[in-house]
């Protein structure tokens, strides 16, 4: 995933984002993922941060959001965010690729609307499968992709399988 986006990129994209949780709000998303209290959850490509709000109702004060992404600027309005909200639970990683977050660590990672970004989808997913807990869940959408080839790239390399299609997103389980 490499920043290719400029200033006024990135705040256009923040607009249009704010207007699309106006008409799909991100909590029904997320809803299909079955994110449960006290969770740990990668945002892997957290953009602007419309999911940090309801995600951190969902998870509670016990749970944690690590909001990773390569853009400054992202990271920059995950901070504010979280700290408007008084959201303690949020911490941010400047990445394009690794999360130096241990092994087996994360019970749910998002990955929305960043597969058709990633320069070199095969080591991300190698990645999130290496964070994911045994049990975890990588809930994934991109409107950007067709539903078969978003099912085919996730699955391709045998780490993960999918467990259901929901209305918004995918939900797949780690594999070994």
């Amino acid at each position: 995933m490499e920043n290719r986006q400029s200033d006024f990129g990135f705040r256009f994209m923040s607009l249009g984002f704010k207007l699309r949780d106006l008409f799909k709000p991100r909590g029904k998303v997320l809803k299909e993922a079955g994110i449960k209290s006290g969770a740990q959850v990668l945002d892997f490509g957290c953009g602007p941060g419309g999911y940090i709000v309801p995600l951190s109702r969902i998870i509670g004060p016990y749970g944690k959001i690590y909001a990773l992404d390569v853009n400054p600027q992202a990271l920059s309005s995950a901070k504010n965010i979280a700290s408007k909200n008084n959201l303690n639970n949020v911490d941010t990683i400047l990445s394009d690729g690794k999360t130096g977050l241990p092994d087996m660590s994360m019970d749910y990672v998002l990955l929305y609307d960043v597969l058709h970004h990633l320069d070199r989808p095969e080591e991300t997913l190698a990645e999130l499968h290496r964070v994911l807990k045994p049990d975890g869940i990588l809930a994934m959408s991109d409107h950007h992709m067709k539903d078969d080839d978003i099912t085919r790239a996730i699955t391709a390399l045998g780490t993960f399988k999918l467990l259901r299609r929901g209305e918004r997103a995918f939900s797949f389980t780690r594999v070994g």
